[in-house]
């Protein structure tokens, strides 16, 4: 016959249980025998009698039940974590995460406030803030609504419109680093153990920018040093390169307002090549009308994400590697284009 569970019996009943197990035991009852007669286990029976040798009896009184109590976040700190969601992406806080998941708002508590909390807690928290999951669209939106609204309706309409008379082509250009450290997913492993994955507790990273079109061209270039307007040039004549000269036709290269893409030395050499290219930058802080940030997602985590590398020589030969494999099925670049907060660019 199966044993009852006393944790289910009310507060009140389990405290009678323990003072009258207590007290059979100081009558002379052995321990298996107090066990049996009063179905419990004899773990439970030496837990009771060591909290009454070190508290008394009191020490068989109820405790509350329920969480543990966890430091509370108050109603000015959580507004600015608010605002720091809705305002920026992860990595632009310098934190390894590519989304706004619980994960990655557990770490900004941490690092920017002290505040350590479980992931079941922040979930709460971020319920309670009004923020759900979803695509990230809606914080850049309401950081500069005009700006976005702006290029959808009117800015981007006009270059594409141009682009199709001066017969040129459309490149979605982005940057982005990459940590060895960076890590997606989930693994299966028994339940209550938790899944170590290996790996080299050295850390290292390098980057990688690109460009994409809606007909699944790819271009890239992963690198290791600090993004500069030479490494910039670099790309852009690589791109001009490989990109076969067309009767009159040119490339229209969007990108963001990263200050190289403004610095006086890019925007010289933009201007030596301008029968070939022309660079037009997206409103601030809109990674998600990017196209080529879809890409950056991708790579992140199925190039890195999945993996560990051992050092960095094969984190960049398996980034390498997985652009060109992208780079070789164009269906999939296109693809990126269907997403519905950039399929504005796929006509």
């Amino acid at each position: 016959m199966k044993k009852p569970d006393a944790r289910k019996l009310p507060p009140e009943a389990q405290e009678d249980l323990r003072r009258r197990v207590v007290a059979a035991i100081a009558e002379g009852t052995g321990k298996s025998e107090a066990a049996r007669v009063f179905k419990v286990s004899r773990q439970s029976i030496d837990n009771w009698l060591d909290a009454v040798a070190g508290g008394g009896s009191a020490a068989l009184r109820p405790r509350k039940r329920g969480p543990k109590p966890h430091p509370t976040i108050d109603a000015a700190t959580g507004r600015k974590v608010v605002r720091q969601i809705v305002d920026h992406c992860p990595d632009q806080l310098l934190l390894p995460f590519a989304l706004w998941t619980r994960e990655a708002v557990r770490e900004l508590l941490d690092r920017r406030y002290g505040i350590k909390l479980a992931v079941t807690t922040v979930g709460r928290y971020l319920r309670s803030w009004g923020l759900t999951p979803q695509r990230p669209v809606r914080g850049a939106y309401e950081k500069d609504d005009r700006a976005v609204r702006a290029w959808l309706q009117e800015r981007y309409p006009a270059i594409h419109a141009r682009a199709k008379r001066e017969n040129a082509e459309i490149h979605w250009g982005d940057e982005m680093g990459l940590r060895s450290d960076h890590q997606t997913g989930r693994s299966y492993s028994p339940k209550g153990q938790t899944a170590v994955v290996p790996g080299t507790g050295k850390r290292f990273s390098c980057s990688m920018i690109s460009t994409i079109t809606n007909r699944g061209s790819l271009s890239f270039m992963v690198y290791t040093k600090k993004f500069t307007a030479e490494v910039l040039i670099g790309f852009l004549a690589r791109l001009l390169r490989q990109q076969p000269v067309r009767r009159g036709g040119k490339i229209f290269l969007i990108r963001d307002g990263h200050p190289v893409h403004k610095s006086a030395k890019a925007r010289r050499w933009i201007l030596a090549h301008g029968d070939r290219i022309e660079l037009f930058l997206l409103p601030s802080y809109s990674p998600e009308v990017n196209p080529d940030e879809l890409l950056n997602q991708d790579v992140k985590s199925n190039a890195l994400g999945r993996r560990r590398p051992r050092d960095l020589e094969e984190m960049i030969a398996g980034t390498r590697s997985y652009l060109r494999s992208t780079q070789r099925q164009p269906h999939i670049v296109s693809a990126y284009f269907r997403e519905e907060h950039v399929r504005y660019a796929a006509a």
